[in-house]
């Protein structure tokens, strides 16, 4: 149209460069990873296949998944599950006996589970926060809960000491109220597990607390209600079966510290619930973090500076082909310290004396292995040392870090590479050695999908494509196919209108100074779904700039015309002056007597032309702008649209 515009110049492979209208901005994804954090992919040639190629692929794959996932997720909306009661004076008589002081997320998050479970449909809501954050009450409050209606709750966590741990935390939080707590793990012996399975049979167990054991055929319940999983992602995909086996019937509490990117993206999708605990609870003070090599003085010295404050260190050793030598080596350094070892592979009883004498401050440096990864409860403890840290993926290194810093103290963690570091460990840990700031678990996740290509969220033998088209592009496809399929559309998304205001519509430089703000904002503009959202916009850009310019109205319209004009069918809009076009899409007749009523109000003249491409001329003999007669025509046309659908 000869008027101004302002564009976006993208450059692809061999210097070809194109430019992007700013109202376009939407069909533009930034690749997330573009930081110095993340080696970005090559480019691709302009109209080449290999883009198409990647992108038919990841929407297969990602189509997949979802109708398997949405299949399962379908199933527990139709059904009807048991409906728990409002809180009892029980209930809020034990919550108020926490001894700490709940954060406002933890509160909320309590709130939210707690509400799913009094409604008619199955729960199935994840609740995420870092380590020491709360996660472990919410799910106390939840079971208790379920008891109360006669209801037994299985809670289900990765590892041994983890069960353990939970027992003692479960069992000492409900000690005033007649709920039995118990344990199925391998250091109860056999005669025990078989005793604790027929009382759970008989439904003298209200909340049975173990690993996978409580997946096998032979475990069953006499009413459970509740089913409480404890880091998911650490569980084999036998086990996952089960699980999602489970979930199609009753309710489920999932709790982690960093979601794998299944779990994470489907959060974030809306098909699963959501709650976020980022507050730290007071005086938590954050985990001091360096990556440096292996130094006997700086081994020596992070070690007895803990003792002398009377704390406990863990040294994290992860081959137990050497974890002997490693605490030999230990006890040289540092001939005071009282060192034990502690490894998966040890005897039941063995290891169960170690890590006793841990927790009760009787072993000052505990050598271990990553045993300790989930659900150690150390608080005395808080220098932790991960020895070849590069061999340890990044949310897993998290939850490692999350075993110190659970108290008021600083903690800190040293994390040893050699001095030769490949570049994909490197990037690794910077970001965890950013990432020292409190509730930062959530941010790894998303960090991790980018680094580690996805794997868990595609499958090991389609991982990549995530990294590859970004994930802002891989997140717009995952909601894209959930919608279609939700929906039954099988169809393709139409466009939105082009849009041609003569005068121009652009933020003017002197308007909007900083092109990365003025890039923001036109990429707000561009993915506006709503009137309401524009609007805001409007009102935010007159708050921070100033009144609004010509140009920035033209813009601001031109966004109201292109979402009403999608939603009717426009293909494109021309305003000259005081003249008008609109083309229409040919599988959309619009109906004349709705858009009448409007043009003969403010005064204007109508040509419809009912050849290909079927448009309509306007003309304005005057009673204000154009642009408002066009605006109020096609939201009249729209209500009648709504109106007969």
């Amino acid at each position: 149209s000869g008027e101004k515009m302002e564009a976006l110049a993208i450059e692809y492979a061999g210097n070809e460069v194109l430019r992007v209208p700013v109202y376009r901005l939407d069909l533009v994804e930034r690749w997330v990873g573009e930081s110095e954090d993340s080696k970005p992919p090559s480019l691709h040639r302009i109209g080449g296949k290999r883009w198409k190629t990647l992108r038919k692929k990841t929407e297969r794959v990602i189509e997949e998944m979802t109708v398997e996932l949405l299949d399962l997720y379908a199933r527990r909306q139709k059904s009807t599950g048991f409906s728990f009661s409002p809180d009892s004076r029980w209930q809020m008589e034990m919550e108020s006996s926490f001894l700490y002081d709940d954060t406002p997320d933890q509160r909320q998050a309590a709130i939210d589970v707690k509400t799913d479970m009094e409604a008619s449909k199955p729960m199935d809501r994840l609740v995420c926060g870092d380590v020491g954050y709360g996660k472990t009450e919410v799910a106390i409050r939840a079971a208790f809960k379920a008891i109360q209606d006669n209801k037994q709750v299985a809670v289900l966590a990765p590892t041994t000491i983890l069960v353990e741990q939970h027992h003692h935390t479960f069992a000492e939080r409900l000690a005033d109220y007649p709920v039995r707590v118990a344990a199925l793990s391998r250091f109860r012996t056999s005669t025990e597990q078989k005793g604790l399975i027929a009382d759970l049979a008989a439904g003298s167990v209200d909340i049975i607390i173990g690993t996978h054991r409580l997946l096998s055929e032979d475990v069953l319940f006499k009413d459970v209600g509740l089913l409480i999983v404890d880091e998911e992602q650490r569980f084999g995909v036998k086990h996952k079966e089960r699980i999602k086996h489970l979930r199609s019937s009753i309710d489920v509490l999932s709790l982690t510290a960093t979601p794998i990117p299944r779990t994470l993206y489907l959060s974030l999708s809306g098909i699963r619930d959501l709650s976020i605990i980022r507050t730290p609870p007071r005086d938590r003070m954050p985990i001091f973090t360096n990556v440096v090599t292996w130094s006997d003085n700086l081994i020596m010295d992070a070690l007895h500076r803990e003792l002398d404050r009377g704390g406990q260190t863990f040294f994290l050793h992860n081959r137990l082909e050497t974890i002997y030598t490693i605490a030999e080596e230990i006890r040289a350094l540092v001939p005071e310290a009282r060192v034990e070892v502690a490894h998966g592979q040890m005897g039941v009883r063995e290891l169960d004396k170690v890590m006793r004498a841990f927790v009760e401050g009787a072993v000052d440096v505990l050598v271990c292995s990553s045993i300790i990864e989930n659900g150690l409860d150390v608080p005395n403890a808080n220098t932790l040392i991960v020895d070849r840290a590069d061999r340890f993926g990044l949310a897993q290194l998290y939850q490692i870090r999350g075993r110190v810093g659970r108290s008021d103290r600083r903690a800190y963690c040293y994390l040893l590479v050699p001095s030769e570091l490949n570049e994909d460990s490197e990037r690794r840990l910077k970001v965890l050695e950013h990432y020292t700031e409190l509730g930062a678990g959530y941010a790894v996740a998303l960090r991790d999908l980018e680094l580690r290509g996805a794997g868990n969220l595609l499958g090991a033998d389609q991982s990549g494509f995530a990294q590859q088209v970004g994930l802002d592009a891989y997140m717009r496809l995952l909601r894209k196919t959930i919608n279609r399929i939700e929906k039954g559309e099988e169809g393709f998304d139409h466009p939105d209108p082009e849009v041609f205001l003569s005068g121009g519509a652009f933020l003017p430089d002197d308007y909007v100074s900083d092109s990365g703000q003025k890039l923001h904002l036109y990429r707000r503009l561009s993915k506006a779904d709503g009137l309401g959202e524009i609007e805001s916009l409007r009102l935010e850009l007159t708050d921070r700039f100033g009144p609004l310019p010509e140009e920035v109205k033209r813009l601001l319209d031109a966004a109201v015309l292109r979402l009403l004009g999608r939603e009717v069918g426009v293909e494109r809009i021309l305003v000259q002056g005081l003249s008008a076009r609109l083309n229409f899409r040919e599988d959309f007749i619009p109906r004349m007597t709705a858009l009448e009523g409007p043009l003969r109000r403010r005064q204007a003249r109508v040509e419809v032309r009912r050849v290909q491409p079927l448009s309509v001329q306007l003309e304005q003999d005057g009673s204000g702008p154009i642009i408002e007669t066009l605006i109020e025509a096609l939201a009249a046309l729209r209500s009648a649209k709504s109106a007969a659908a």
